[in-house]
């Protein structure tokens, strides 16, 4: 079989992820659940090198054999795969994530419409967070997507590699894929800076560097955009102070606690029919409390916030959870599964 026989079945199955890996199947994921293609042959190692070099042009190849993993793009059939290469008991293995060529909609998506308010800041940190396969990308691409249609501005995204092709709209967008047309993070983010952006997105924020760049650019009067790999609203805002030396943290507090807009971290849970999936949010907006919140490295007390103060955007995760079970939408069992703080579920679902 060719490659391209495989990223069909992929499509094909609606698949979020296609492995090829020599000694087993080839596996695709759907609706988070692994399933081996025992209709196929077992791969073997000579199968893998021969099928994903064949895409590699001769500088990629090298820069394969040199690092021992590589990341890139690409188009088939009209959709794109996030494609990683790496090596496992020294065999050549490739994983590739499915991008839909459109991009859905909030609606589409079942976000809630209150996250529209992100499109029509006009500066500050909007982050998305989670863990790896929970649909932040696809959020992001969303309301990116958003401000193309709504608003003319000029959007700047540094991505590795870049996944969804944005549609030609009242924006212009200028997306740059790490290696191909730039050598770094911090090279595309301080150049960015000087290419007149309104909209900065920064496809994942993954060291010091790249956070103090980020929380600059935010400060600097730009709106940006970017992901991180947490699980709740406390722990985005931890996890980013922690990040720098002990003498800058207080600094941080500040600087973070001036340019935060809103935090969403997102899980994708199983809904009752266990067939399909279902986005479950936390949403912190940065209010005045919050602020106060994060100057002074209370975050502890960030969790009472999501739950009482509603009606200014707050949302806790548990309660998203309990409004999907009562909805009929997921089970109890997949709420009690899922939540961050299961006592807190526990008061929700009691009363």
């Amino acid at each position: 079989m060719k490659l391209t026989d495989f990223l069909s079945i992929a499509i094909e199955r609606e698949a979020s992820d296609l492995h090829l890996i020599p000694g087993y199947y080839p596996t695709i994921r759907v609706n988070g659940e692994l399933f081996q293609l025992k209709n196929l042959s077992i791969i073997k190692p000579e199968d893998t090198q021969q099928l994903l070099l064949s895409i590699l042009n001769d500088e990629q190849k090298e820069n394969l054999l040199t690092n021992k993993e590589l990341d890139l793009s690409y188009d088939f059939n009209n959709c794109r795969f996030r494609i990683n290469l790496y090596f496992s008991k020294k065999n050549l293995c490739g994983s590739f994530r499915l991008i839909p060529a459109k991009i859905k909609t909030l609606e589409e998506l079942n976000l809630p419409k209150s996250l529209y308010q992100c499109v029509n800041y006009n500066q500050g940190l909007v982050l998305i967070t989670g863990p790896t396969g929970e649909g932040k990308t696809t959020t992001l691409a969303s309301l990116i997507n958003e401000i193309n249609k709504k608003h003319s501005r000029h959007i700047v995204t540094v991505e590795d590699p870049i996944e969804y092709i944005y549609p030609v709209d009242k924006a212009i967008i200028s997306q740059k894929e790490l290696h191909s047309d730039t050598f770094s993070w911090n090279i595309a983010l301080r150049a960015a800076l000087r290419e007149d952006p309104d909209v900065i997105l920064v496809g994942e924020m993954r060291d010091y560097e790249t956070i103090r760049l980020v929380l600059s650019a935010a400060e600097t009067g730009h709106l940006v955009f970017s992901t991180l790999h947490t699980y709740s609203a406390p722990d985005t805002i931890d996890r980013i102070i922690d990040v720098f030396p002990q003498h800058q943290q207080n600094q941080i507090r500040n600087q973070l606690s001036s340019v935060l807009r809103v935090i969403i971290s997102q899980r994708l849970i199983p809904r009752i029919d266990n067939v399909t999936r279902i986005p479950a949010l936390e949403i912190l907006v940065n209010t005045s409390a919050i602020a106060s919140i994060i100057r002074e490295g209370k975050t502890f007390l960030i969790n009472n916030i999501l739950q009482t103060q509603a009606e200014e955007g707050q949302i806790l995760f548990e309660k998203y959870l309990v409004d999907l079970y009562k909805d009929g939408l997921i089970s109890k069992e997949t709420a009690y599964n899922y939540a961050i703080r299961p006592k807190d579920l526990e008061k929700l679902i009691n009363s």
